[in-house]
C-alpha cells in the first residue's frame, strides 16, 4: 500500500525545524560571544562566579579526644559481719542515707555479754592479786619472785582477754564504715550469719567517677589534670567541666586503650552508676592558629588546597593556595601553612572556580 505526502506540510515541517536550529545557534553564540548586534566580532566571554568569603583570622584552637565512659560511685563497699549469730535487729533500711560510724544492724551477742562479764571477774581478780603480791614482795620480801611474776602476767593476760571479748562485743554491731546510701541490704531479720557474710552495701555517690578508655595512640597526650568536659544523653542540660585524675600505666590488650577516671560531683545523686557519659578530653591547644572551614578545603591530586580571592571590584579573581592541614575538631582545621591571616577565602563557590576566574563576592550563597 502506498502512503501520499503531503509535500506542503513536510515542506512546513523542515522550515520550522531549521528555525529551532538557527535559534539555538544564536543562543550559544551569545553565550560565547562570538558577536555582537552590529556583527563585530567579541574578544572572547569571561565568566565572572558569584562566591562567598570570610577573612581569615588567628584564633586559639583547642582539639579534643571524644570518648564514652560509664558512671561509677566514689566508693562502692560490702559490708560484712565480723561475728557469729542471728540478727536481732534491724536498724536502717535500705536507701536511707547514712554516716561513718552509724549502727546498720545488730547481731545476737547474749553469749558474748556473758563471756564479757566472766572475763571483767577474772581480770579484776588477776589485778587485786597481782598488787597484793607485789605489795608483799617489794615491801616485806614474802614469797617468791617467781610468784610474783606469775601474779604480774595474769593480771595482763586477764586484761587482754577482757578487752579482747568487749571488740567481738562492740561487733555484734554492724556499723557503716563509709558515708554514703544504704543501696542495699543482704539479710533479714532471723537470719543467720557468720564471719565474713555480705549483709550490706554502701555507695557514696557525691562526687562519681567517669571511667573511659583512650585508644593507645593518643598516650602521648593524654595527662593527669588535663581539662574535659563530661555530658549525658539522658541528662542533657548537664555538662560539667572537670579534669583527669588518673590516667593508667598498661594499655587493654583486647581494646587497645587505657583507662582514665574523672571526678564529677553529684548533688543530689542524680548521675547513677552504669549511666553512660560523652567525655571530651583536650588533647591540645593551639595559640594562634589560623583554623577554617573542613568545607572550605579542597582535595586535589598532590594534597590540598583552598581558594582566596585576590583584588577587588572587576578585578577580583580567585587564586589556588596549596595548604597544609593540621589538628580538626568539629569540622574545623587548622592550617599548617598556606594562608596568612587576612586572606579572603572562598568558602561557597570553591567547587566552581579555578585558579585565575574573574568572582563576584556577595552573600547568600547565589552563584
Amino acid at each position: 500500500m502506498t502512503t501520499k505526502i503531503d509535500t506542503r506540510a513536510l515542506r512546513a515541517f523542515l522550515t520550522f525545524a531549521g528555525l529551532l536550529a538557527v535559534a539555538a545557534c544564536g543562543g550559544d553564540a551569545q553565550a560565547d560571544g562570538a558577536e555582537e548586534a552590529d556583527g563585530a566580532p567579541t574578544e572572547g566571554f569571561t565568566r565572572i562566579i558569584n562566591v562567598e568569603t570570610v577573612e581569615v583570622a588567628r584564633t586559639t584552637f583547642t582539639e579534643r579526644i571524644r570518648l564514652t565512659g560509664t558512671v561509677e560511685a566514689h566508693r562502692d563497699v560490702i559490708v560484712s559481719a565480723e561475728e557469729s549469730g542471728t540478727i536481732t535487729e534491724i536498724l536502717i533500711d535500705k536507701g536511707a542515707r547514712v554516716a561513718a560510724g552509724d549502727s546498720i544492724l545488730r547481731i545476737d551477742d547474749r553469749l558474748l555479754r556473758s563471756q564479757v562479764e566472766e572475763a571483767r571477774a577474772r581480770a579484776a581478780l588477776a589485778a587485786e592479786t597481782w598488787e597484793r603480791r607485789k605489795r608483799l614482795w617489794e615491801e616485806d620480801q614474802v614469797g617468791s619472785e617467781l610468784a610474783y611474776l606469775e601474779s604480774k602476767y595474769a593480771a595482763e593476760q586477764a586484761t587482754a582477754a577482757l578487752a579482747s571479748l568487749e571488740r567481738r562485743l562492740e561487733r555484734t554491731v554492724v556499723v557503716a564504715p563509709i558515708e554514703g546510701v544504704l543501696d542495699d541490704r543482704m539479710v533479714e531479720l532471723g537470719a543467720l550469719v557468720s564471719p565474713g557474710t555480705a549483709v550490706a552495701r554502701i555507695i557514696d555517690l557525691d562526687p562519681v567517677k567517669i571511667v573511659g578508655g583512650v585508644p593507645e595512640r593518643y598516650a602521648p597526650d593524654v595527662r593527669r589534670g588535663a581539662d574535659a568536659v563530661v555530658g549525658f544523653d539522658v541528662l542533657p542540660d548537664r555538662s560539667m567541666a572537670a579534669s583527669v585524675r588518673y590516667v593508667g600505666s598498661a594499655v587493654d590488650t583486647r581494646s587497645r586503650t587505657f583507662p582514665i577516671e574523672i571526678e564529677v560531683p553529684n548533688p543530689g545523686g542524680v548521675i547513677k552508676p552504669e549511666m553512660v557519659a560523652n567525655i571530651e578530653v583536650v588533647r591540645r591547644t593551639v595559640e594562634e592558629a589560623l583554623v577554617v572551614d573542613q568545607d572550605a578545603v579542597v582535595r586535589k591530586e598532590d594534597g590540598y588546597a583552598v581558594y582566596v580571592v585576590e583584588g577587588t571590584g572587576d578585578s577580583a579573581v580567585a587564586r589556588m593556595r596549596s595548604v597544609e592541614l593540621g589538628a580538626s575538631q568539629n569540622n574545623m582545621v587548622v592550617i599548617e601553612s598556606g594562608l596568612e591571616a587576612g586572606d579572603r577565602l572562598v568558602t561557597v563557590g570553591q567547587q566552581q572556580v579555578a585558579d585565575g576566574d574573574r568572582v563576584r563576592i556577595v552573600t547568600g550563597g547565589e552563584g
